[in-house]
């Protein structure tokens, strides 16, 4: 909790805050965990790339959002990626004491003055440049636009390498982000698991269907998934949507349904009525696994990225290779198993990514942070300028972050 003490700036008002996130073009998870840390700092102003208001919730639509120079193309924003650092850098941010970035694009690249904090809660190092750099290059157009992309991709990887310099301390979203951040920037980092709303998600009985949840893009890996459904004949229920849902909808047998996207309620009902939840590719931490677990149900996933932070024991199957035969391997014990998995217990689970979870651990982690990096201190330091005077560390988490 953030509390004045004695001799401190009047309130935590004089604590100017700027959240940097990458684009405000929806409201998938990156945006969710923005609102959380505008709710930790309810004065903040927000700086993004681009900014479509209808698309994104009240909460940050209520705030002060200022969009870059580019915003006017935000429909094209996707190729306009080698612009985007000329456009980061063209936030003016010199007056705030904080800077949290929001990163999964270009966020982390703003430029603050030298009394400025600046902390990365990070998604993602960006995939399309590291670690997934090679299947984005073929699946770009043609083999001259690829050539052509290349000289960019490198030039990218440079800037956003020099830019994790200008961070003074990175959270990530996972312990498999962590090892990211640690490949890809050689910088450490604290986990903070990302808030769920895990209150709205219900219980509810079982109907003979599967569900997956996700944008449908090819590094998603939902094909092999949906073949195999179509070819055993079991019911899959698949809401989403994205560039890769013709293709897909091609492969799918009469088994497989496509929901499209669907409103909040229809999400819940359509987990809560589940026979369990199927997660065929590597996610970064994988909120919709925990969703499943709020709903009580279990989730089928790859033994890969967040699945493997999310899905103990007593909470689902995992299962080795992105193959058919692995997966139909798991339905199989899933089908053994199903009686002895509790709800009660996969409920329980989901509460340790709930978003009171996030708020402890973020104050936490921000606060230590803050204590770790220690600038000089200059003879002029500015009212309101340190965070540890605003923060009562009763209210901390004691158990820290991972």
């Amino acid at each position: 909790m953030f509390l004045v003490q004695s001799g401190a700036a009047d309130s935590t008002r004089d604590l100017r805050v700027a959240i940097v996130h990458y684009w405000l073009l929806g409201r998938r998870g990156g945006e969710k965990v923005l609102e959380s840390i505008c709710r930790i700092f309810p004065q903040a102003d927000i700086y993004t790339l681009f900014y479509e208001p209808d698309l994104v919730s009240p909460l940050i639509r209520s705030r002060n959002v200022y969009p870059s120079f580019l915003n006017p193309l935000r429909r094209f924003h996707r190729g306009l990626l080698p612009l985007m650092p000329i456009a980061i850098e063209s936030f003016d941010l010199r007056n705030y004491h904080l800077v949290v970035s929001s990163e999964s694009g270009p966020a982390k690249g703003v430029i603050t003055s030298s009394t400025t904090r600046h902390f990365c809660y990070c998604h993602t190092p960006m995939r399309y440049l590291w670690e997934q750099y090679p299947a984005y290059r073929n699946e770009f157009g043609s083999l001259f636009q690829r050539i052509a992309m290349a000289p960019f991709a490198t030039f990218l990887r440079t800037w956003d390498y020099s830019t994790a310099a200008r961070v003074d301390g990175f959270l990530a979203n996972s312990r498999n982000v962590r090892q990211r951040i640690w490949k890809t920037y050689r910088r450490d980092s604290r986990v903070v698991y990302p808030p769920v709303e895990i209150q709205k998600f219900q219980h509810g009985p079982s109907e003979d269907y599967f569900l997956m949840v996700s944008e449908m893009v090819p590094y998603k890996r939902l094909d092999y998934a949906i073949k195999l459904f179509g070819a055993t004949g079991r019911r899959l229920k698949i809401v989403g949507g994205g560039p890769d849902y013709s293709r897909l909808k091609k492969l799918a047998a009469g088994s497989v349904e496509f929901c499209g996207r669907v409103t909040d309620n229809e999400l819940c009902d359509l987990y809560s009525r589940c026979k369990a939840f199927v997660m065929p590719g590597e996610e970064d931490f994988g909120i919709t696994m925990v969703e499943a677990l709020a709903s009580g149900k279990p989730s089928i996933a790859l033994a890969q990225g967040g699945a493997l932070e999310i899905v103990r024991e007593g909470c689902g199957l995992l299962y080795r290779e992105p193959t058919e035969s692995a997966l139909e391997a798991a339905l199989q014990e899933l089908d053994r198993l199903q009686h002895t998995l509790s709800p009660l217990f996969m409920q329980s689970r989901a509460h340790h990514f709930s978003e009171p979870a996030f708020d402890t651990r973020f104050r936490t982690a921000l606060s230590r942070m803050w204590r770790d990096s220690k600038p000089p201190v200059s003879r002029h330091r500015r009212k309101g300028a340190c965070l540890p005077e605003l923060l009562n560390s009763q209210f901390l988490d004691k158990t820290g972050t991972t």
